[in-house]
Formats: structure tokens, C-alpha cells, sequence
């Protein structure tokens, strides 16, 4: 005798069932996937934002201009030569060094490239020959777009000048 009364689901619901979290599973993973190559990987992006202000900060830290005696640019693209911030203009290396010159284990696969330019027609009132825009570029092999960062320079004020 058949119960009208009786729990449970037909073989029907259930392949029906099974078919829609079937899709919506597909879908998902779909969409991850999707997502996952076009994302780079964080760790390498941090790396690069590290190594791009490091390099900043060494150039920031660099006299505007040369001291007295001291004439010309360094002998080599060495950054342990480097004077002023003029000096790191149009650096580059493969492979990340440090202030010694030194190949830092584990960078070897970035590259940075340091141009350093006047501001085109100065900065808030501050002459162009007073003004320096520098831009650090790292690049890896693994991310699609390099890392740059930008920054300014000023030349600092004489003891009784006023800003403009």
C-alpha cells in the first residue's frame, strides 16, 4: 500500500539537486581561477614596493648639490660612489645591490632603474634648477606591470632665506 504520508525526496529532486550545486560549483571555481591568474603574486608586489623605497630613501637622503672640492659625477655607476642625488640618474641593475655594491641573495630575479630629471617649470613656486622629480622603476619577470615609485626633491633653504 502506498502512503501518501511517506518522507523523503524522489530520485528526480535529487538528480536535479545534484545538477545545480553541480553548476553553481563549476561556476565558482570558474570565477577563482579566473581570479587567480589574473592576480599577481602578493609576496613578489611587496618585494618590489620594499626594494622601490629602499632605493628612494637612499636617494632622498643624498645632498641636493655636491660639497665643496668635489667636482664632478663618480667615477663608476657604483652606488657606494654616488654624491648627490644627481649622481643616480639613469642607474639600473639587474639583480638588487646594496649601498656597498653587493648582490643581495634572493633579488636577482628584480631589476631597478633610478632617472632622476629638473621639474618642468619648478614646483609650487620653487625655481626648475631647485626641484629634482625622482622615479624608481622595479620590475620582475613574474608581474605584468613594474612597480614605480615617485618622489621630489628640493634643494633645502639657506640659513635667513624665505620660501617663495
Amino acid at each position: 500500500m502506498w502512503n501518501k504520508r511517506s518522507a523523503g525526496v524522489t530520485l528526480i529532486e535529487l538528480i536535479v539537486a545534484l545538477v545545480i550545486v553541480g553548476v553553481a560549483i563549476a561556476g565558482a571555481v570558474a570565477a577563482f581561477s579566473r581570479a587567480d591568474i589574473g592576480s599577481a603574486n602578493p609576496a613578489v608586489a611587496q618585494q618590489m614596493a620594499a626594494v622601490a623605497d629602499s632605493m628612494m630613501e637612499e636617494v632622498l637622503l643624498k645632498p641636493f648639490n655636491r660639497p665643496a672640492g668635489n667636482t664632478g659625477p663618480p667615477a663608476s655607476n657604483q652606488r657606494r660612489d654616488f654624491v648627490v642625488v644627481d649622481d643616480y640618474n639613469a642607474y639600473a641593475s639587474t639583480g638588487i645591490l646594496d649601498v656597498e655594491g653587493n648582490a643581495i641573495p634572493g633579488l636577482a630575479a628584480y631589476s631597478v632603474r633610478v632617472d632622476v630629471a629638473p621639474v618642468q617649470g619648478g614646483l609650487h613656486g620653487i625655481p626648475q634648477a631647485d626641484t629634482r622629480m625622482i622615479t624608481v622603476t622595479v620590475r620582475n619577470a613574474s608581474m605584468p606591470q613594474p612597480f614605480v615609485l615617485t618622489g621630489w626633491r628640493t634643494q633645502p633653504l639657506l640659513p635667513g632665506e624665505q620660501t617663495p
